[in-house]
């Protein structure tokens, strides 16, 4: 199973690759929606930042203020990192359940939405990092308009990300949202026929490990107690 990292800058439009790859058919790990559903009343995250970031952060009803704790953390990184050590555990912990239950199901690609992939360096972990891009100009006028926000706000939100040039550096695919969204659907279409791998490299994956798990198993039953009778005689012989 191919294992394909997708990331991008906030409001370059990786959301929206995200969402035309579940189109065409693809698992999609959405690392943002599972970090929403962690940090749910009662889970651990939940409480791990109630202790560190008080009962400030957090609505009547257990759920959190999350314009409140944004304002936090975008303007501390120290407080960034700490909230990342509450969350970042429990998120990549369900990306793995969720991913094996992929590969159970037969699932020969699977798309991990996360935004933090390089920072965090899951990209060590995919088979390929794709990048979504566009120019700091275009991000810095999305941003404004979609989140509301003033300029200096924007650009603070920006700079707490790895620069984009960086993180094209590091992709094996880069997606040019520089456009309108046919141009985007065109080359997510060819993306997708670039990282299906063939039936043959499907089944090798898939198969491979729990063949190679039978075979060793079928071994250890019938010569394991030819190994300890030797070891059982090499061991008298000493004495």
């Amino acid at each position: 199973m191919k294992l394909i990292g997708l990331t991008g800058g906030i409001s370059t439009g990786k959301s929206t690759v995200s969402r035309l790859l579940a189109e065409q058919g693809l698992p999609i790990i959405d690392a943002d929606k599972i970090a929403r559903e962690i940090v749910e009343p009662g889970r651990k995250a939940n409480q791990l930042i109630r202790q560190h970031f008080g009962d400030e952060v957090f609505l009547e009803d257990g759920f959190l203020d999350r314009p409140k704790l944004g304002q936090i953390i975008f303007q501390d990184p120290e407080k960034r990192k700490i909230l990342n050590r509450c969350t970042h555990p429990y998120v990549r912990w369900e990306m793995a359940k969720q991913a094996f239950l992929y590969w159970i199901k037969g699932a020969d690609v699977v798309i991990f939405d996360v935004p933090l992939l390089i920072e965090s360096k899951l990209d060590r972990f995919m088979s390929m990092t794709v990048v979504v891009y566009c120019s700091e100009i275009l991000q810095l006028q999305r941003l404004k308009k979609r989140d509301n926000l003033t300029e200096e706000q924007a650009i603070q939100r920006m700079k707490s990300q790895m620069p984009m040039s960086e993180k094209v550096e590091k992709a094996d695919i880069v997606l040019d949202n520089s456009s309108d969204l046919k141009q985007l659907e065109t080359q997510v279409k060819n993306m997708v026929k670039k990282i299906k791998p063939s039936v043959f490299t499907w089944f090798y994956e898939y198969a491979g490990p729990p063949v190679a798990i039978a075979f060793v198993s079928i071994l250890v039953k019938r010569y394991a107690p030819v190994l300890l009778n030797v070891i059982a005689d090499s061991v008298a012989s000493l004495k």
